[in-house]
């Protein structure tokens, strides 16, 4: 009977974990500034299970940049601690000075995970548009794994579709599975069940995706896929999950 008992108690922590999606993430206070009031963002940088509120700890990050027209700036001095889900977490505050569309790019520090047996490192993008500005949107920024938005990453509906393409080393990824869910920060939603934590959808041949938003909110969209190259964990090679992970927001209309 006991070993009835811990084969279900197992098999019960192996659905929640497996119901866990891990993203890194990017987010901004807004997603668009329409004037000089709104210039100053706050962004908050961690490591979760966003549907469910479960946070695990951030070491400081190996880089933080923002991207915009072209050029890059390095963010990295700028960030402060912070708790996000009761895990160790980081903060930066940036001010937009000229029109233009800021992507704000995370590369973390791998993260070794046991349940999986492998390293994660998720490279984790945010689109923030100033000003008026919503030239260049598109344009991927070069990091090893990302993903680029086809349809625009702000001034988005709930209910809107959104799509984007899977880049690894700068080429699409065929086939490339999505990972997709919302950033549960006030625990306003709950999940009918596990399947529904992380929703999930494939890409076509050139790595392109589409997914329809169901509601206001922060939602983010996860690419994984698995690095040619190991790293050692305790005298053994381990595999390394690249994660491509996009964070964009999507608003109610105001009502009248």
């Amino acid at each position: 009977m006991k070993k009835v008992f811990l084969f279900c108690a197992c098999a019960i922590l192996l659905v929640a974990n497996t119901a866990l999606g891990h993203f890194g993430m990017v987010i901004p206070s807004a997603s668009t500034a329409m004037d000089k009031k709104e210039a100053a963002i706050e962004l908050a940088l961690s490591f979760s299970h966003p549907m469910q509120g479960v946070g695990m700890p951030l070491d400081s990050p190996t880089s933080v940049r923002v991207f915009v027209n072209g050029q890059a700036e390095d963010l990295l001095s700028a960030l402060k601690p912070a708790k996000i889900m009761n895990h160790e977490a980081w903060k930066l505050l940036y001010t937009m000075k000229k029109p233009g569309v800021y992507q704000f790019v995370m590369e973390p520090k791998p993260y070794w995970e046991p349940a999986e047996d492998c390293f994660i490192v998720h490279y984790t993008k945010t689109v923030v548009a100033a000003f008026g500005e919503e030239e260049g949107w598109e344009e991927p920024v070069g990091v090893k794994t990302e993903i680029v938005p086809l349809s625009r990453p702000f001034g988005n509906y709930a209910g809107n579709v959104f799509t984007g393409q899977v880049l690894l080393d700068g080429k699409p990824v065929p086939g490339a599975v999505v990972e997709v869910e919302f950033y549960n920060q006030k625990g306003a939603y709950k999940a009918p069940n596990d399947y529904m934590v992380t929703q999930v959808v494939k890409g076509d041949d050139n790595g392109v995706f589409t997914y329809a938003v169901p509601w206001a909110g922060w939602w983010g969209f996860a690419a994984l896929n698995t690095s040619e190259a190991k790293m050692d964990h305790q005298g053994k090679a381990k595999d390394v999950e690249l994660g491509a992970v996009l964070w964009t927001e999507f608003l109610e209309p105001v009502r009248k």
